[in-house]
């Protein structure tokens, strides 16, 4: 497991989501946003997927995983990379369900601030048409990629 540096943790913490990309069953790259609901420097970081859908089959037969999150505006973005595993919905401990809670409930806010703003977005708040989390992805990180441009660094 590799070390995940204290600025590319807040990085990820900073993100409304992250693409999680994983192998189909031909071959071709799989993508789908999941939310982080935690990360350690040590180099694990924790999903829930709302899905026992493609991302589940996949690392049933693969544990390839990547996490991918970019900024747009400040024109950088990490990769991490590494290996997955899976628990069941019934093992998830009472703090990982609090924690998925407490991010959607931190999206909704988000949303209503901006829509008080004027910012247009999605007509309904679909935060609240979300399921409940199926089961937990815990990667274990095995390399950390920078996404910046060498020239802006």
């Amino acid at each position: 497991m590799q070390k995940i540096p204290d600025n590319v943790v807040r990085f990820f913490q900073d993100q409304g989501f992250v693409i999680v990309s994983t192998i189909g069953s031909r071959g071709y790259p799989h993508s789908a946003c999941k939310d982080i609901i935690k990360i350690n420097r040590n180099g694990t970081v924790y999903l829930l997927d709302l899905y026992l859908k493609d991302t589940f089959r996949n690392l049933q037969r693969n544990r390839n995983i990547s996490l991918t999150a970019v900024d747009e505006h400040r024109f950088k973005g990490y990769c991490l990379k590494g290996k997955a595993k899976l628990f069941a919905k019934k093992g998830l401990e009472p703090g990982v369900k609090k924690a998925w809670e407490a991010r959607i409930n931190s999206r909704l806010t988000q949303r209503i601030l901006k829509n008080l703003h004027g910012e247009k977005g999605h007509l309904r708040h679909p935060e609240l048409l979300l399921p409940r989390p199926e089961y937990m992805i815990v990667v274990e990180v095995e390399e950390v990629v920078d996404l910046t441009p060498q020239q802006l660094k």
